[in-house]
């Protein structure tokens, strides 16, 4: 009787692990991003390889009602409780992965799995672009003793990153409230103190 029951528990997770590896890899190869995403490529890969494993126990232990296969006969012989009930239960926990997909489907789609490192290299770009390039010329407008130009600078940069921070966040779809457990605080004097360790003493603190 243990035989059959690690028979059918293999199967099931063998038929489980090559659907997760599927739901993994063809997301991975619409997206090109099989090359570009190692570790999406290697996952789909880990579960494939459980599946043949798993797959080809409950081929041997089924082979013996159809062929003369002794090493089915002597896989069915060794298959005690203890291995049965491991089958069991990593049938079981194949059979709770895809429950969550009804609850967690675009979250656990296969390139959604993994960081898009095309998606990375984009969102990079546009905060250069957008936000540390009008810091940039805020700063040299400041410099160059033109506040109208350094506030509209600033303007513009703060709007940026607000557009890029409800994009990221995706609150146009959900009402989502950043809240902190305390305002940010720029530590300006902190900022002084090491300059002035750098540059070397002030005329107030060694006066001629």
């Amino acid at each position: 009787m243990t035989w059959q029951i690690g028979m059918a528990a293999n199967a099931v997770i063998a038929v489980a692990y090559f659907f997760i590896s599927a739901a993994i890899v063809l997301p991975l190869a619409r997206s090109n991003q099989l090359r570009s995403n190692p570790l999406g490529a290697a996952t789909a890969a880990i579960f494939f390889t459980c599946a043949v494993h798993h797959g080809s126990h409950a081929v041997h232990m089924l082979l013996p009602a159809f062929t003369s296969d002794d090493q089915g006969l002597s896989m069915r012989a060794a298959w005690g409780w203890p291995l049965a009930i491991w089958d069991i239960i990593g049938a079981l926990v194949a059979l709770y992965y895809w429950s969550l997909r009804r609850n967690y489907g675009a979250l656990m789609e296969g390139a959604a799995l993994f960081e898009d490192l095309r998606l990375r290299e984009q969102q990079a770009l546009e905060l250069n672009d957008s936000v540390l390039q009008g810091l940039v010329v805020s700063k040299m407008a400041l410099d160059l003793g033109d506040p109208e130009k350094a506030t509209l600078a600033l303007d513009t940069s703060i709007a940026s990153a607000s557009r890029i921070i409800t994009n990221l966040l995706g609150s146009e779809q959900m009402d989502i409230k950043l809240l902190r457990s305390a305002p940010a605080v720029l530590d300006l004097h902190q900022r002084a103190t090491h300059v002035t360790d750098a540059d070397g003493p002030t005329s107030e603190e060694n006066p001629t």
